[in-house]
Parts: C-alpha cells; structure tokens; sequence
C-alpha cells in the first residue's frame, strides 16, 4: 500500500500541476504502481469537475457560461497545461507532412507553429461548446458521465505508454515505459469491473451510456496507436500528452451528442 501511495504521489507530480514538493523514489517497483494509479487520478480529477459544477449550478448566481468556463478552466488548470504542450507539439510535427525522423526532430524544438496554434484553439474552443451545451442539458448521468471522462483518458494514457513501442530511448516516456512490464496493466480491467457494479448498484439505466463511453475509448486507443506507428514510429511524452488530452474532447463530444441524440 505504501508503494502505490508513492505511485500516485509520483503520478500527480507529473501528470498534474498540483505541487507535490517532496523528493519522490523512481525505482521500478514505484514507477509500476505510478502507472497502475493513472486512473485513479483521473477519477480524482472528474470528481472534482463534477463536484464543482454541482456547487456551481446549486449554489451560485452564474450563468450558464460562466460555469462552462469555470469547468472548462479547471480542465486546464489542474494539469498546468502540461499536455496541451504536447498537443501543439504533436500536431506541429503531424501537419508538417515529413517523413518520421524529422517530426521526431519538429517534435523537439521549443517554439510553436501555426499548426498547433490552431490545433489547440481547435480543441479548447470545441470543449468549452461540449461542456457548455452538456451543462444545459445537464441531470444526474451526466455529472457520473463527467467524472468517468478523466478516468478514461487517463486509461488510454496507460495503455498508449506501455502497448506502443517507443520512437526514441530517451525522454520521460521511455524512461517510464522502460520501468514498467506490459502486465502493469493488469489493474485497469478490475478498475472497469468495479466501476460497472458500483453502476449496477446506483441504476442500470446508467449502463448503455457507460458502456458506449468504454467502447469509444477502446476505439481512440486503436486510433491513437495507428496513427502514432504510422507517423512517427511509436510514443514520446509529447503525443502520450496528446493522447490524453485528445481522447477527453472525444469523450466530451460524446457526451455532448448523447444529450442531444439519446438522454433528451
């Protein structure tokens, strides 16, 4: 219990920019349960966004979009825009139309193109509409189908560091894909098992969208790891940063054409 403890304490250090000052070990068995504890702060990070947009909607005078904003803010916030680097970064090197080498290298420099800027206004400015057209239509699925969001990404997240090979042997990425054996992993299905009897218990009714929520995330695992092996030749912190961020707007977007087409 003490290791995973550490794990998580690792895993908020880098994932997130909650300040965890202490001087953390990096040995192995402690990088294994740092990944096995990605979802875990993904849980902790929809709980937190579902519980303030009940505090919002309850217990505020603000409208409708400034509540979307406040969320949509918070998504960014608790990770100090880490990941949103990598998403310009990833995009930068994706749109140049180079060969694998030279996006690994586009990768790498410090400064943004434009085709991450607009990448990133892409992705930020089609959140805050997901979130702002989900809490108008907002009811009690939608604050678990909000919580299971982060959850899942950070799943993805996961499964995209360690089942892709790595495109080079330095950097964060390998060091901790190297740390860790394929069978970390093996937590994250109990996590789903519990996740839907825990439903189960609160109201069957919940399990179609649930279930959809897995299978879209199974399909931008997929999606990510063909597109990530075709174009660059495996994983690096930037488009593991990516992944994450990419597969949370899917599962927004999911959400938000649920409320439109099947929770009206």
């Amino acid at each position: 219990m003490r290791k995973f403890i550490t794990g998580f304490l690792i895993t908020i250090q880098f994932l997130t920019a909650l300040p965890i000052k202490k001087s953390l070990p990096m040995e192995k068995d402690y990088i294994e349960k740092s990944i096995q504890s990605f979802p875990l702060l993904g849980l902790f990070q929809g709980i937190l966004y579902s519980a303030l947009l009940y505090f919002l909607l309850e217990w505020t005078p603000f409208s409708t979009l400034a509540i979307a904003f406040i969320i949509w803010l918070a998504t960014i916030l608790i990770t100090g825009g880490i990941h949103l680097d990598g998403w310009m970064d990833m995009s930068d090197a994706y749109f140049s139309y180079q060969d694998k080498e030279k996006r690994l290298e586009i990768m790498k420099d410090p400064r943004t193109g434009a085709f991450g800027v607009m990448s990133l206004l892409v992705l930020l400015s089609s959140r805050l509409l997901f979130i702002y057209e989900v809490i108008q239509f907002a009811k009690l699925y939608t604050f678990l189908l909000i919580i299971l969001i982060p959850f899942l990404s950070k799943i993805v997240m996961g499964l995209v560091l360690l089942l892709i090979p790595a495109a080079k042997k330095e950097g964060l990425a390998s060091f901790f894909k190297n740390e860790a054996k394929k069978n970390t992993l093996y937590i994250y299905p109990i996590y789903i098992i519990v996740l839907f009897a825990l439903i189960c218990m609160i109201d069957l009714t919940f399990i179609l969208p649930v279930l959809l929520f897995v299978l879209v995330t199974v399909g931008c695992y997929f999606f990510i790891r063909q597109k990530t092996v075709k174009h660059f030749g495996g994983i690096t912190g930037d488009i593991l940063g990516a992944s994450g961020e990419g597969t949370e707007n899917i599962l927004w977007m999911t959400l938000w054409l649920l409320h439109y087409f099947a929770m009206v």
